[in-house]
């Protein structure tokens, strides 16, 4: 039987705040179902697997409520059940939900959105993909308008929404509730009626100088972005490299520069530096950095 994954200790625990976002009495059955799943929810992603029997015991249910709770968690596209088993964490095959990506190497995502930013001028048009990292650039753009930002993500239109000067254009499409994006044929036709100054992109492996990532349709949209667009940016922390995913989108140096945090092996990066990939090192300010 699979293990239960270690926590990752660097992140903290997940807030589960978009799927469950109903305003209920707090007395009421239903209030209490909801606060229930949130906290079931926290829990799993917080530690990555969990057996079904576990959370039974540690919430106090009967294991069909058990598994009422997780079957509405996993139609929220937040946690994936197999064989009293339940998983938040992603694998070759199945990407995590935006919510618990999100929690994963905060401070490096940062960093990395940050020195992305800081490669858009004020009058450009820009890709922006749904990955957790990109969003993150979300705060800094106030600083670079005036822009026209183009993204799938409903998360990131809602946080592009109010910005002064800026041009939001949201590709429409299927929806999918595991990214909270837009992904499919229709929005690929649209991304390739336009053209941008600069896409943004970020992946969920880098193996054997390809990038990869689970969803065969997340890898057509991204491809879309990165050739409707002048210049293509790749953002990916350090626990990108080495991962694996099942559907490949371009060789690593396909893109025009490659954006890495402080805990990516120094080796590592002087070996993609020597194949002539451009890349670029973000600080953290952690005392453990190695870059």
């Amino acid at each position: 039987m699979t293990e239960p994954k270690t926590p990752n200790r660097d992140s903290p625990p997940a807030r589960i705040e978009r799927p469950l976002n109903d305003e209920l009495p707090s007395d009421s059955r239903q209030a209490r179902q909801i606060a229930r799943r949130q906290l079931i929810a926290a829990a799993v992603m917080a530690e990555g697997t969990m057996r079904i029997e576990d959370l039974t015991e540690r919430f106090g249910i009967s294991l069909m409520t058990a598994h009422r709770d997780l079957d509405d968690l996993a139609a929220r596209g937040l946690l994936r059940k197999t064989r009293g088993i339940v998983s938040a964490a992603p694998t070759s095959l199945i990407e995590a939900s935006d919510v618990y990506r999100e929690a994963r190497q905060a401070t490096e995502k940062s960093a990395i959105a940050a020195a992305a930013a800081a490669c858009i001028e004020p009058g450009q048009a820009v890709f922006f993909d749904d990955s957790t990292t990109v969003f993150r650039m979300a705060p800094h753009l106030a600083a670079r308008v005036p822009l026209t930002a183009i993204t799938n993500s409903i998360t990131l239109m809602n946080a592009l929404k109010e910005i002064r000067d800026l041009t939001l254009l949201g590709l429409g499409g299927q929806f999918h509730h595991w990214c909270n994006a837009f992904m499919g044929a229709a929005t690929t036709q649209q991304i390739r009626h336009l053209r941008a100054d600069l896409a943004f992109l970020s992946m969920s492996a880098i193996t054997d100088n390809m990038v990869f990532h689970q969803s065969p349709d997340m890898v057509e949209t991204k491809r879309a972005m990165w050739a409707s667009a002048a210049r293509r940016i790749l953002l990916a922390d350090h626990t990108k490299f080495g991962r694996r995913a099942l559907h490949a989108m371009c060789p690593l140096d396909d893109f025009d520069l490659v954006i890495v945090d402080d805990r990516t092996p120094p080796r590592l990066v002087e070996t993609l530096r020597d194949r002539g990939i451009r890349v670029e090192v973000a600080r953290t300010g952690r005392d453990d950095s190695t870059a």
